[in-house]
């Protein structure tokens, strides 16, 4: 009974600090049960729990698991994360050292792991499907399991995939091994270089069809770049930021959209982090007081 008890702790422990770095007011767990010969297809049970609820609900994911059930995790709705998945030990180095660091790391098999990225801001789904594929792409991990709402591990639970279980039938646990909770160094340039991609794309598809993609509304339909080549700015980025910001924001975009892409070009000359922040957010604030004046 002292063990279960001590194992319980442990699961518990592990899956507060999980849910905690990921930040999600809700989040759907999957129960995922592969089939065994001649008991059909594989089955999922769904559900979607608040933080709360899911931490009074451990006892009977531990129940499922030991019956042979993987459990899995993902924030529900939109959300500001990215799932890099089936990465290696080398990969989680070089994603910290070139600012790409996780906000939570979890180990869900001897050597294999699973990276939560957080992102500066709520991304849309076809922005975090195309930031999860880039990750996917850059860091090596697996594209397939690269969308907005692919499921992920939940750390604290057991893996039961048959190729992992030992000779004395033990299958290894899904260990967590970080969980900041923070947002990576590179999130604003990162976003700011998705978002643009996604616009050039919508544009070139526009064009050879001659079809507006609705995907496109909630999004402006210039980016930055577009006006940094503009003649008539005369190259002067500072001029270029704020008639990006006005014609941005005049067009339905969120500021923090808007503040990643004036972060994408290099501002280390305005100082301070600090003072880099500054600039942006007294460019945004001329934005908004020129929309109000017009």
């Amino acid at each position: 009974m002292g063990r279960r008890r001590r194992g319980l702790d442990k699961t518990t422990q592990v899956v507060r600090q999980q849910i905690a770095a990921m930040g999600a007011s809700s989040f759907e767990v999957g129960l995922f049960k592969p089939g065994a010969p001649g008991e059909g297809r594989a089955v999922m049970i769904p559900r979607v729990w608040d933080a709360d609820a899911l931490m009074r609900s451990i006892p009977w994911l531990r129940y499922q698991n030991a019956d042979g059930r993987n459990i899995y995790i993902r924030p529900k709705g939109e959300h500001d994360l990215s799932l890099v998945d089936d990465l290696n030990a080398a990969s989680i180095e070089r994603m910290k050292t070139t600012g790409f660091a996780p906000s939570v790391l979890v180990e869900t098999s001897p050597g294999n792991f699973q990276a939560w990225l957080k992102h500066p801001a709520r991304l849309s789904r076809e922005d975090s499907t195309m930031a999860a594929r880039k990750l996917a792409e850059q860091f090596g991990g697996d594209r397939g399991a690269a969308d907005w709402r692919h499921f992920g591990r939940l750390a604290g639970f057991t893996n039961r995939k048959e190729k992992y279980v030992s000779e004395s039938g033990v299958y290894p646990f899904v260990r967590l091994i970080e969980s900041s909770g923070g947002r990576y160094p590179e999130g604003e340039r990162f976003v700011a270089s998705v978002v643009a991609e996604r616009e050039r794309i919508c544009r070139q598809r526009e064009s050879s069809t001659g079809i507006a993609d609705p995907n496109r509304r909630a999004s402006v339909l210039k980016t930055i770049d577009d006006f940094r080549v503009d003649p008539k700015y005369g190259s002067d980025n500072t001029r270029i930021d704020l008639a990006f910001a006005i014609y941005a924001i005049s067009h339905g975009a969120d500021p923090r959209a808007v503040s990643a892409a004036i972060r994408s070009r290099d501002l280390s000359h305005k100082g301070t982090e600090k003072r880099q922040e500054q600039y942006v957010e007294r460019t945004l604030a001329k934005a908004l007081g020129a929309m109000r004046s017009r």
